[in-house]
């Protein structure tokens, strides 16, 4: 911190710079800190307010300001004895049972407001012996104070308005009012039914010709649909006979076509077997190889009876050898 005196004569100050101190984001809700210095926020914990009998003023000192270490001493001395109250309080009074298996005690408050009073209220009763009760008198009429001046006002005959000769023109004002408005009405009211009337006409002129419009569109559906069914049915007849030419044509081709190629396939197959004779077939087939057979086995027989006689006539050598 520096003070200097500038040329011209006038004061300045300046400071060095600081941190700011390190505070909570919330403020506590009984105390907050401030500078070290203990700062209430609720007057109701504040000891220069004084609660309680008014007749017992606690005096405080000429500086506000309480000594830090005497409140300390007085809180202790208060927590000790409501320390003192409350173990007097449990040996006086029965305590509750113990709380069933699985089951635990819970503190319910009972009181709409719970309120500690520290202080004790003075009281004292005073009595007062009166006399007994009067009849009450009557209660006079009530006249309300006369407030101002009397003032009075002669009137003349003549001096005010004639009713029934005033009061005509008004009343031919009025009645031509009502009559006009009458009249407008009544015209509004035709105009309106003229409206309506010219709107039903339309609504059933509309109405026709939307059932027109319909018909016409039910009779342009109808042909339309005609039109399509006989172009579907000309473009099938054209196809059919487009299909049967085709078809003619091929068969008058393949008559043609097949006209000199049916001797020669019967012919070829003819050379290869396909076409034969039924006899020729079964003397070939059954009766040739089972003569075959036959001789076959007469062959056979007939080697083995040579076998046997070259086989004797050596024998017969042999011995005459």
């Amino acid at each position: 911190m520096t003070q200097r005196e500038a040329p011209n004569g006038t004061y300045t100050f300046s400071s060095r710079p600081r941190p700011l101190p390190s505070r909570l984001k919330y403020r506590e809700p009984v105390v907050m800190q401030n500078e070290g210095q203990v700062v209430y926020g609720n007057i109701m914990y504040d000891r220069r307010v004084v609660r309680g009998n008014t007749y017992a003023q606690h005096i405080l000192p000429a500086t506000s300001q309480a000594d830090k270490v005497e409140i300390q001493k007085q809180q202790e001395a208060r927590r000790r004895a409501m320390a003192r109250k409350r173990e007097k309080e449990e040996q006086f009074h029965s305590r509750t049972p113990e709380a069933l298996e699985g089951r635990k005690h819970t503190d319910v408050q009972t009181e709409l407001y719970l309120e500690e009073l520290s202080d004790h209220i003075e009281d004292v009763s005073v009595e007062c012996q009166t006399d007994a009760f009067l009849d009450k008198p009557a209660t006079p009429l009530f006249i309300p104070a006369k407030t101002g001046k009397d003032v009075a006002t002669q009137i003349e005959e003549g001096e005010l308005f004639h009713f029934d000769v005033e009061v005509q023109p008004v009343l031919e004002v009025l009645v031509g009012k009502t009559v006009e408005q009458a009249l407008l009405e009544v015209m509004e009211e035709e105009e309106l039914a003229c409206l309506r009337a010219q709107q039903h006409a339309f609504q059933e002129l509309r109405n026709a010709e939307l059932v027109e419009v319909q018909r016409l569109e039910e009779q342009e559906r109808r042909r339309r649909e005609e039109k399509d069914r006989r172009i579907k049915q000309q473009r099938a007849v054209l196809e059919k006979e487009k299909e049967t030419a085709e078809k003619i044509a091929a068969r008058a081709f393949a008559r043609h076509y097949l006209a000199d190629l049916l001797p020669s396939v019967f012919t070829t197959l003819r050379d290869h077997g396909y076409f034969y004779d039924p006899v020729q077939r079964d003397v070939e087939t059954g009766f040739i190889p089972w003569l075959m057979e036959e001789v076959g086995y007469a062959l056979e027989k007939r080697h083995v009876a040579l076998a046997v006689l070259d086989m004797l006539i050596q024998d017969v050598i042999d011995q005459r050898l």
